[in-house]
């Protein structure tokens, strides 16, 4: 901010973020940091899906697109969710850490007892808090391999040819998806409000299931470990938290029905590459007079 009040840069033209971790490294981008940027900023380029650390709408109001890289780490979440899908339904961390824990009577339990409650997923109801480009590359790969029922839940119904490419069926209200799915995904953007809380959780069927591969704060942890302690949910599969790199210690205490990942979704060395190449072309695209290709703020500018 210092070097930004002082001018330090000139009359810069683009902002270009490489790929670090979550972008909020740099600080909250708010009304305060974005009012000091040169008039000639025309577009800040994120190599980053997330953007809750970045006032867009104040951005546009200043005639900056921001755009992410949206599309680029796709493949690389849904992998993930697919993954925390079939540990809820088997039990996989139960066994996984009974397995790494070298005691033979933990291996010995996980071995006699895992399959009292676990499950196949075929012919179980998954369903989809947002079916976005994410959330419906997860929907297609369970529909796929696993050969899950698909309901979703979106601000938006998608078109028919999507939702018969999965055998998709939509609920415009979310707790009527929510009394039918027996695995619940989220894989809605953050607004920077909680969509699960206590009062959501009661609403689920009992003894489903829950993945979260959005953002952490869009699950209340304290109310989540409530319903996985009283059963009322089955299991969970978490890759993000609402206090990273802090874990609510009443998750990382329930070894057998709490799956963890440390927020690597979109970890892989293809999801880095096209996130730095995306912000690379939306920056030529902006100062070239072009459209970009992912802004998030479009809608925010003046007419």
């Amino acid at each position: 901010m210092k070097a930004l009040k002082e001018k330090k840069w000139g009359d810069f033209h683009a902002i270009f973020r490489p790929y670090w971790n979550t972008g909020g490294e740099m600080g909250q981008w708010n009304e305060e940091m974005i009012s000091l940027l040169p008039s000639t900023v025309k577009v800040f380029a994120s190599a980053g899906a997330g953007y809750n650390w970045a006032d867009v709408d104040v951005l546009a109001k200043y005639g900056v697109y921001y755009c992410n890289g949206a599309g680029a780490s796709s493949e690389a979440v849904a992998d993930m969710a697919i993954f925390h899908i079939l540990s809820v339904f088997r039990n996989l961390t139960w066994s996984h850490l009974a397995a790494r824990s070298g005691d033979p009577e933990r291996w010995w339990d996980a071995h006699k007892y895992v399959n009292d409650t676990a499950h196949n997923p075929r012919g179980h109801t998954i369903g989809i808090i947002g079916l976005g480009n994410i959330g419906y590359l997860i929907a297609w790969k369970a529909y796929v391999a696993f050969g899950v029922k698909i309901v979703y839940n979106d601000i938006l119904r998608k078109s028919r040819e999507r939702e018969e490419s999965i055998q998709a069926v939509y609920y415009e209200k979310l707790e009527d998806m929510l009394a039918v799915a027996d695995c619940v995904v989220i894989a809605t953007p953050f607004s920077g409000e909680k969509i699960v809380t206590a009062q959501l959780l009661a609403k689920f069927k009992k003894g489903s299931r829950l993945v979260n591969i959005a953002r952490g704060g869009l699950v209340d942890s304290q109310a989540l470990a409530d319903a996985l302690e009283s059963r009322h949910i089955f299991a969970a599969g978490l890759d993000v938290f609402e206090n990273e790199p802090y874990v609510h210690p009443r998750l990382i205490e329930n070894k057998k029905y709490v799956t963890l990942t440390c927020h690597n979704a979109g970890g892989a060395i293809e999801t880095n590459y096209r996130f730095e190449s995306l912000a690379m072309e939306n920056v030529s695209l902006v100062l070239s007079g072009k459209e970009p290709l992912t802004p998030v703020n479009k809608q925010f500018f003046k007419t």
